[in-house]
């Protein structure tokens, strides 16, 4: 029968070791009183030389003691329920991210005779000893007993059979892991075992009971509990058991199925360790209530007291609820789990409820494993609840899945009806939800998972049960014999123990042991060895300087040469010992590192450098696997940013290259099993913002990769894109600024000529490497000292950085996407290294220019408006033709605002009197999405699909427009008593508000309509929505001019005037058109996420808002559009709206961020936009953003009902 390798892969014993330490690292004894030693590796059978499976962690002795090792006056004693056994299980994760089981007995256990006996500790003491069982199985109820069995055997009267150590031999040896659906059989002694794995599509095996959870906390704090592991929060468990602690930690990695959790995982914590708590990194730990953490920060630590049913949050960090009606659902199906009778108490016996009855009895038994089943299917059921159609918004043109959040948001809202959920959305981009799309979920190719069966059963209306039909017929058996027993003559000796016996050493093992215990009373302090901080003689034959000028130059190059092979010795000799130095040195401050940093720094000619990059190569090319211990790492890494420095100051870049790339490999394992190289340390160098480096090593490895594939590689176009990814993957590991990262790799693919397919998947690659960099180590652009001194001022100075051209001209993706212009690309490296530094025209403006706008500046005004008892979701700013008839609104500058309440309010926030509020219009029966209006009417449109006209002044309704079956999200008046709407029905529609009548239906799209913009000087109307095609139609003929297609994903905004179309997409991507024509004219594409935002602005300029939260300029120079300004550092949303005029450039982003531009001269004698004012930011999720750059304002609407009006140049 096939099976997986051993059920258990070792036994170990811990305890008190010949070399005692105290937890706080002080050597000898210190008395047994109030003092715990560190626990030691006993033994441990089979040893690791006998064994080809990987030894047990290090770190086990600690993890198996956490409390360390505690002196006893006295034994286990039935009266002294302390000193009775403790039996606990511990999980403790590999260095692979796989997780080991181990199961643990403690007990009391006498002194080892050699050791009382040399350190002198009192006469019948006693101390703490554990014996353990360590496995890849989850297996805990069957490890425990085994356990227990050993531990009856080895100190009952009645004694074993055989040596404690055979039964042990035989239960590792002998017993094999089961494979899916079959069962194994074995015995300890005369105590009957069986394991059994389950078949791989079901479950995940856990041998445990969940029930201790539901007994510590209440059912709410069960869901609290859940959702902060599922958001991936730092969780600290606490309780006074350790077996409480595994167990409930295992229950909730086992609950958030098929989510893994990936960050760090410590069950027990052993007490020593109580600083991690601190940590900046997610993490679910476990930590014995009896410790004291009140020095300890916890701040943002999710403090969870298992004991006393609490949780205790952060108010800094509050955890997000789980939304309805998930949330009423996951509530209900727990309570009728854990309280079956309180939650069917009002139920009624009948006919009909014979299934509820049955299902009442069946949990109101004891708590069993199919009360654990059925916990888990409940849970398992949210996320296939929460989930629901997640294959539909899953990318697969990148090797990097991505998943479209935003859409798939969007779509839960039209199911439930809730405009945000920030549990979700947090949730959707946690790193354990990317790892749930990486392991194939979602895939195409994929097969249906347990997520998917269950949605499908949902969604026909079946039990969710069938999805785990149990396996048919019985298990295959296999069952295990001692076969020493049936071997040997029966005999009646019984073997008895007073303690837990040693296996017996090797003789390696016992001298060594005995040469510890000799030490111990005359211990001597070797001396450390000195750090030669000086430059070393190259070799002991070294050539004094006079003899090498009197060398012929064969001679002279004979003597260089073999000086360089000496120090290239040395650096190899030096380098080995330095990985082979004792854990309680510390390599930083050894001798060889001090004679290697030496080395490096006293060579003029950048030998020791060069040699010592060339030395871990070789080493890497001999297996080394480039793992370090965290001290090694420390060393390393400040040797090599050493090299990268002194190369640099040489201008040797290809030693530079050589460290780089060694950087990318040498790493270090953090405490959550991920791998941390030292290329992320040296992102602080200055040599990575120059762009003559990378197109030297782009160069390089082109040429390298050229040689490698020969004649036989056919696309050029895709070995270019393969180096550059290479160089992404570089620069995401140095945690290169976005921004940088990518004007570097644009120029080298305008020089090699790269389409746009290998373009948007270098674009996409670059965003996903950082972003994942991003979420584990939370990497972030240290601001400078003028913007922190900015910010407590309380604004923001001009963060107009100078960005890539990317010329964009013409139907060629080649010509349209990397022309750029030359002199322009001198001042990018200046501006990329200077996160505050201006344009080129910007920041060299007059002085006279910026006191003029230092003299325009005036304070900013922001006003709150309150009278919305809803979330506001639609705002429209009147233009000056706008202004009715009855008031004087022409100056006053009137807007309108749509609320989830229903309403609609007429504001005029410059009224002398305390009521801002004109008019409420009242008679729509869903959230408002879409309003418009002339100097008579105002129109409007919602969710209760319905169109309604308003008078302006009166506020009375005039006309109800019904026609609609969907959502109306598009309105625009017309004139001629025109109206003209669009909706998620897919059609766009203009009345005649005259007779209420349809005029005619313009578009039929097969998706819904997102945007629209109409041309009042031709009469011609673009729309466009979620199929990504644009349709053009002639109002005044009635047909269709063009269908632009050309976008590949949903397009949000679009702006037309006179010839012109910009559109903006989720392909990233912004598009130019033309509209007589029916082409597309430009491709615009520097982003890192959906374009949100397109503005037309003066002298045919584009300007594109994107999710990434990043602005872009694009000016047109000898007839193409290029990208020259980009707007940075201000806002970290998406953006919500762009406003130009000729004078003012407003933006409004998702995170209440607002920004105002102004037209100033350069010194080149064009036009340039420079940063006028921000405000302060008020922490608020904004739903809208209206621009009004005619005045030169920003209004803003939020979730919390308010509305705020920002005009900073009121008074101007």
């Amino acid at each position: 029968m096939a099976t997986g390798g051993r059920f258990i892969e070792y036994f170990v014993v811990c305890g008190l070791g010949p070399d005692l330490q105290t937890t706080d690292s002080q050597r000898g004894f210190h008395g047994t009183q109030n003092v715990r030693y560190q626990p030691a590796l006993l033994d441990q059978f089979p040893s690791t030389t006998d064994s080809d499976i990987p030894p047990p962690p290090p770190q086990l002795p600690l993890c198996v003691l956490p409390g360390g090792v505690e002196f006893y006056s006295s034994g286990p004693s039935s009266s002294d329920e302390s000193s009775h056994p403790r039996s606990y299980p511990i999980v403790l994760t590999d260095g692979d991210g796989s997780k080991i089981y181990v199961c643990c007995v403690a007990f009391r256990d006498p002194v080892d005779e050699d050791v009382a006996q040399a350190y002198r500790v009192p006469a019948n003491s006693f101390v703490d000893k554990c014996i353990c069982v360590v496995s890849h199985s989850p297996c805990f109820k069957v490890f425990r007993e085994v356990l227990e069995e050993l531990h009856r055997l080895c100190f009952s009267t009645s004694g074993a059979s055989k040596p404690l150590w055979d039964i042990v031999a035989h239960m590792i040896l002998g017993v094999p892991r089961p494979g899916p659906g079959r069962q194994v059989v074995f015995s300890v002694e005369n105590l009957l075992l069986s394991v059994e794995a389950p078949p791989t599509d079901c479950l995940p095996h856990a041998d445990m009971s969940f029930q201790p959870l539901v007994q510590c906390l209440d059912i709410d704090n069960v869901i609290g509990l859940f959702t902060a592991v599922l958001l991936e929060r730092r969780v600290l468990l606490r309780a006074s058991k350790y077996s409480v602690l595994t167990m409930i930690a295992e229950a909730l990695c086992q609950l958030i199925y098929p989510i893994k959790w990936q960050h760090v995982y410590i069950p027990v914590l052993f007490y020593a360790g109580v600083e991690y708590i601190d940590a900046p990194t997610p993490y679910l730990m476990g930590l014995h209530s009896g410790v004291d953490t009140s020095g300890l920060q916890m701040d943002g630590v999710v403090d969870v007291d298992l004991d006393y049913n609490k949780i205790v949050t952060s108010a800094d960090e509050p955890i997000p609820a789980i939304p309805e009606p998930e949330l009423g659902r996951l509530r209900n199906d727990l309570l009728q789990l854990v309280h079956p009778n309180l939650a069917h108490l009002d139920r009624a016996r009948t006919s009909h409820n014979a299934a509820h009855d049955a299902k009442i009895r069946r949990f109101s038994k004891p708590w069993s494993s199919h009360h654990d089943r059925e916990l888990r299917i409940i849970f398992l059921k949210f996320f296939a609840t929460v989930l629901y159609g997640y294959r539909d918004f899953v990318d697969y043109s990148l090797p990097e899945k991505v998943f479209n959040t935003q859409a798939f948001l969007k779509k839960r809202s039209r199911m439930t009806s809730r405009d945000t959920e920030p549990m979700v959305a947090e949730f959707l981009s946690s790193q354990g939800f990317m790892e749930f799309l990486e392991r194939g979920y979602g895939c195409a190719t994929a097969g249906p998972n347990l997520v998917d069966k269950m949605q499908e059963a949902m969604g026909r209306g079946q039990e969710t049960s069938i999805c785990f039909q149990e396996p048919h017929g019985q298990p295959e058996i296999l069952t295990v014999s001692d076969t020493t027993s049936n071997q040997a003559p029966a005999s009646r000796a019984r073997y008895n123990y007073d303690r837990f016996p040693s296996i017996v050493r090797t003789p390696a093992q016992e001298e060594k042991r005995k040469s510890i215990l000799a030490a111990v009373n005359n211990t001597v302090e070797r001396p450390s060895r000195p750090v030669q901080t000086s430059s070393p003689a190259p070799g002991r034959d070294a050539v004094p300087q006079s003899k090498l000028e009197s060398l012929n130059p064969e001679e002279r190059a004979a003597e260089r040469e073999r000086m360089v092979l000496d120090i290239k010795v040395k650096l190899q000799g030096l380098w080995r010992r330095l990985l082979m130095l004792g854990a309680t040195e510390d390599p930083l401050s050894s001798f060889e590192c001090g004679t290697i940093k030496a080395l490096i720094e006293s060579d003029a000619e950048g030998i020791g450098g060069s040699g010592f990059v060339e030395c871990i190569r070789e080493h890497i090319s001999t297996g080394w696997q480039c793992k370090l211990t965290d001290e090694q790492f420390i060393a390393v890494k400040e040797l090599i940013k050493t090299t990268v420095g002194r190369a640099t100051s040489r201008n040797d870049m290809g030693t530079i290259r050589d460290s780089l790339e060694i950087a990318s490999q040498v790493h270090k394992k953090d405490m959550a099993g991920i791998s941390d190289y030292i290329q992320r340390h040296l992102g602080t160098l200055p040599v990575w913002s120059e762009s003559r480096f990378w197109e030297g090593y782009f160069e390089v490895i082109l040429e390298k990769a050229e040689q490698q594939t020969g004649s036989n590689f056919q696309n050029y176009a895709s070995l270019v894109t393969e180096q550059l990814i290479a160089l992404a993957q570089h620069m995401a590991g140095l945690g290169l600024p976005d921004s940088e990262a990518w004007s570097i790799l644009e120029t080298l693919a305008q020089k090699n000529n790269l389409g746009s397919k290998q373009l948007i998947k270098l674009r996409g690659i670059l965003a996903q490497l950082e972003q994942l960099s991003q979420r584990y180590w939370r990497t972030a652009i240290t601001p400078s000292k003028e913007a922190i001194a900015a910010a407590a001022q309380a604004k923001v100075e001009d963060r107009v950085e100078a960005a890539p051209p990317s010329e964009t001209a013409g139907r060629s993706w080649v010509q349209s996407m990397f022309s750029r212009d030359r002199a322009l690309q001198a001042g990018r490296s200046r501006n990329a290294r200077d996160p505050m530094g201006g344009s080129s025209e910007a920041s060299k403006s007059t002085p006279q220019s910026n006191a003029d706008g230092a003299q325009r500046k005036s304070p900013a005004t922001m006003r709150v408006l309150k009278g919305h008892k809803g979330a506001i979701t639609a705002l429209h700013i009147g233009g000056r033709s706008e202004g009715g008839e009855a008031m004087d609104m022409d100056e006053t500058g009137f807007f309108l605002s749509g609320s989830a309440d229903c309403t609609i309010k007429l504001w005029d926030p410059n009224s002398k009197n305390n009521e801002k509020c004109r008019h409420t219009f009242e008679g729509h029966t869903g959230p408002i999405r879409a309003i418009g209006s002339d100097r008579t009417r105002v129109v409007t449109g919602s969710d209760d699909y319905t169109v309604l006209v308003w008078d302006k002044n009166s506020g009375v309704l005039k006309e109800e427009l019904k026609g609609h079956e969907a959502r109306v999200n598009c309105v625009r008046m017309l004139s001629g008593e025109r109206v003209i709407t669009a909706g998620y029905d897919g059609t766009a529609r203009m009345w005649d508000v005259r007779t209420d009548q349809i005029v005619s239906t313009l578009a039929r799209h097969p998706t819904a309509i997102l945007c629209m913009d109409f041309e009042g000087s031709s009469e011609v109307l673009a729309i466009a929505g979620m199929d990504g095609d644009i349709t053009v139609w002639d109002i005044r003929a009635g047909k269709q001019m063009h269908e632009l297609i050309g976008h590949t994903s949903w397009i949000r905004a679009l702006r037309m005037e006179r010839d012109v179309i910009i559109s903006g997409s989720d392909d990233w991507t912004a598009r130019m058109w033309s509209v007589s024509r029916g082409s597309c004219d430009s491709v615009l594409s520097c982003h890192k996420g959906a374009v949100t935002s397109v503005e037309l602005c003066k002298d045919d300029g584009v300007i594109t808002g994107s999710a990434d939260g990043m602005v872009r300029l694009w000016e047109r120079e000898d007839g193409t559009l290029r990208s020259v300004k980009s707007v940075t550092g201000v806002h970290a949303a998406p953006i919500l709206s762009i406003g130009a005029s000729d004078k003012w450039l407003t933006i409004g982003a998702a995170d209440n961020t607002m920004s105002l531009f102004n037209r100033v001269a350069g010194v080149s004698g064009g036009e340039c936009w420079q940063l006028y004012r921000t405000p302060q930011r008020i922490a608020v999720t904004v739903r809208c953003v209206a621009s009004d750059p005619e005045r030169g304002r920003i209004i803003s609407g939020a979730r919390n009902n308010l509305i705020r009006v920002w005009e900073p140049v009121s008074s101007v």
